[in-house]
Formats: structure tokens, sequence, C-alpha cells
């Protein structure tokens, strides 16, 4: 099947999910298939990125979250941590006036205080530019950890319980969402996870509850449009029940 008739078939559908995520795996491996160092990996990935920005804007996915920098890869080498702030940075600076000019808005979660000063001020700079835009929400998670920002939302909600802005009894799922990082974003419909790892590396623990899930073996680098829109099309085949029958999801 053809490109085009394959995004016509999951635009026709009319089931494109609101929100995606993406577990973004495979780069250093990718590289060192083709005899590559690790940077060149990153590097091409930044391509895998643009591209799939742009298909989600143009078949109306509302939110595109991407695992970009988990609190656990601050543990790799020095030197690697230091080549992908500097891509971090350098990428922000040449595709943030492409962001703006296709409507997406840049938006972050995670620590960002964690990241060094200009890669902080870069990323600052870009949301600052995009942030009236009402296309697609570009979500980078920078610095992020799942269990990191429960325990976060755990303590800034307890500090408001003991200065009284929150009664215990009004607390449920709704009210709990607030402290996350993801506040103002709604829940993924859709986690893709490239290279082929069966596991969720501490990502969106909170909001993925429902999510459905898809793993794909290929590389983060080799992830372009036609996968993006063969993971959707998978997707669109799924009954999503949330804890009820087919016949109940019938008769509505």
């Amino acid at each position: 099947m053809s490109i085009d008739l394959l995004k016509n078939n999951v635009i026709n559908n009319g089931n494109v999910p609101n929100h995606i995520a993406i577990i973004m795996d495979g780069n250093g491996r990718w590289a060192k298939e083709k005899g590559l160092p690790r940077f060149a990996g990153h590097s091409e990935g930044i391509n895998s990125v643009r591209e799939i920005t742009r298909i989600c804007g143009e078949i109306d996915v509302k939110h595109l979250t991407l695992y970009t920098f988990s609190s656990e890869n601050w543990s790799r080498p020095k030197t690697e941590v230091s080549a992908l702030m500097k891509l971090l940075l350098k990428t922000i600076k040449t595709e943030v006036t492409e962001l703006d000019k296709n409507n997406v808005k840049l938006i972050t979660i995670g620590e960002l205080d964690d990241l060094p000063p200009s890669a902080r001020q870069g990323i600052l700079d870009g949301v600052e530019k995009t942030k009236n835009n009402t296309g697609l929400n570009l979500v980078l998670a920078l610095s992020y950890g799942g269990r990191q920002e429960i325990l976060k939302a755990v303590k800034n909600l307890c500090s408001d319980l003991e200065k009284k802005k929150v009664k215990s009894a009004d607390i449920n799922t709704s009210l709990f969402k607030n402290y996350l990082y993801t506040a103002s974003i709604p829940d993924p419909e859709l986690l893709i996870r490239t290279g082929g790892e069966n596991r969720i590396s501490n990502f969106l623990l909170w909001q993925i509850a429902y999510t459905e899930l898809y793993v794909t073996d290929l590389y983060w680098p080799s992830f372009r449009e036609n996968e993006l829109l063969l993971a959707i099309q998978n997707y669109q085949e799924r009954e999503r029940r949330f804890g009820k029958v087919s016949e109940q999801l019938e008769s509505c």
C-alpha cells in the first residue's frame, strides 16, 4: 500500500489518536550496526523527530510527547551526555523557526533545571517563541522520570494539605492529576516504543494506565512516516473497552 493511500485510510477512519507518546529507542544500536559512532545515531534520530512531528501535524494529532532525555540518562558517559546536550541546543535553535511557521507549540515536562544553562535557555526561548501557536503540541520530556514525577506530585500535595489549601476528603484522581507535569495535557491514547524493548522505562507511569502500547523492532532513526501510519492503523483496529465488555460498547 502506498504511503498516500495509507495516510488517507488513517485520516478517513476518523479515530486518529489525540495524543501519541513515543519512547525513541535504538539510536546507539542503529549506529553500531552501521559501524558509526553512537552520536551518529542520535543525529540521524533528529530527522525522524522532524518527520514524525510534521506528519502528526498533518493528520491532526493534538499532542506528541517524545521521551527526549530521561532522568536515568544522566548516568551515561559524561562525553555522551555533553554531546546530547549540545545536540539538543543545536536542534532547538535550528528547528524552532520551522516549528513556529507550522503553528507547533513547544512544551516541556520534567526537571528542566537539571539541564546545562545554555540548553535550558535554548529550550525556554523555543517555548516562549511558540507559546501562542494553536496546532500540534510538541511535548519534550527532558530529565524526566515517571516515578520522580509522582513523588514530586505527592510532596506538593502534602504541602498543600499542611497549608490547608486542600482537604484530604477532596483527593481523587482528578485532583492528583493537577500536581503532575502533565496537568494540562490529556493522557496518551497510543504509546509507541521503537527498538524492540518491551518495557516502559519509567515513562508516563500515571498517564498510560489505559494507553494502547505498540512496540516495533525498528530503531528510532529508521522510524518514519510509513511506520507511524502503520502504528496508528494498528491502534485504530483495536477495541478500547476501559474495563467494560464489548456488548456495553455496542449499546452506547
